[in-house]
């Protein structure tokens, strides 16, 4: 009987495939469709089938949003302090630190001026990345202060909210917040200034009971689920059964709580739009 060669018959193995890199392709949860990465980043972060809105961060929200190199990025450094020395599981500022090491932000809101389509405006842009945007003293403070500014400057101002709410970590100091942005909003106001607050999916809790929904004109994107508690605790509250799609935009827009649901590619035109009609 022939001996075989162990190095000949283990170059007659066939090779096994090489694997597609991890995180190349996605499924769409609205259609189920694959679809590959970078096509639908390329497309706004939109699904190439069915037009799907996948949630971005704020520094993709302004990139989408501004005119190119005009962000001039204010009071980021504001820093929390963590005055409660709140601790569950983990320490507070573990938490925070972990949050900054993730996605290299300090807090949940980018906030500066810019153009937008050649309009000057002041941009606050919640980060859903970063705390799922809940609203914090610093992230309060942040959208004060841009309000404040554009009350100084006489600029049309516009806040992009996307967050599941008040910060449980900094407890009544959080919800604070939506006393303090509300008034300066309440100001802003009386000085004649124009609000384009731009909701997206989702905007919930503190964040909807306050600014978010404040608006001189409030656009949503499709089918963002915004509402201040959630569907299950609602339905146990008032002890009805809730109609489909109520915390949709597109419900909202009926029942008249915003005044137009618009998709991702159109909104630079819309606040361009809106800036001049008002005359800012």
């Amino acid at each position: 009987m022939t001996q075989v060669d162990s190095k000949a018959l283990a170059e007659l193995k066939p090779t096994r495939p090489t694997r597609v890199p991890e995180g190349l392709w996605l499924r769409c949860p609205a259609c189920a469709a694959m679809i590959y990465r970078k096509q639908m980043e390329a497309n706004l972060h939109l699904c190439p089938e069915c037009q799907h809105h996948f949630r971005i961060g704020a520094n993709e929200r302004v990139r989408q949003l501004v005119d190119d190199g005009t962000f001039e990025p204010m009071f980021a450094d504001l820093r929390t302090t963590d005055p409660l020395k709140f601790k569950d599981l983990k320490p507070y500022t573990e938490r925070l630190a972990a949050e900054q090491k993730k996605t290299g932000q300090i807090e949940g809101v980018q906030t500066g001026r810019a153009f937008i389509k050649g309009r000057p405006a002041m941009l606050a842009c919640l980060d859903l990345t970063f705390f799922m945007g809940t609203l914090s003293s610093v992230v309060g403070e942040k959208i004060t202060r841009a309000i404040e500014h554009a009350t100084e400057h006489d600029l049309p101002l516009v806040i992009v909210s996307c967050s599941g709410g008040a910060r449980m970590q900094e407890s009544g100091l959080s919800l604070m917040q939506m006393a303090k942005t509300s008034a300066a909003l309440a100001r802003f106001d009386e000085a004649g200034g124009l609000f384009i607050s731009v909701l997206t999916d989702p905007t919930t809790g503190g964040v909807s009971a306050s600014f978010a929904m404040l608006g001189d004109v409030i656009f949503a994107e499709p089918k963002a689920l915004i509402g201040f508690a959630g569907p299950r605790v609602i339905q146990q509250t008032i002890r009805q059964e809730l109609p489909e799609g109520f915390q949709t935009a597109e419900f909202l827009l009926e029942a008249g709580l915003i005044d137009r649901v618009v998709a991702r590619p159109e909104l630079r035109n819309e606040i361009a739009r809106v800036i001049d009609y008002a005359g800012k």
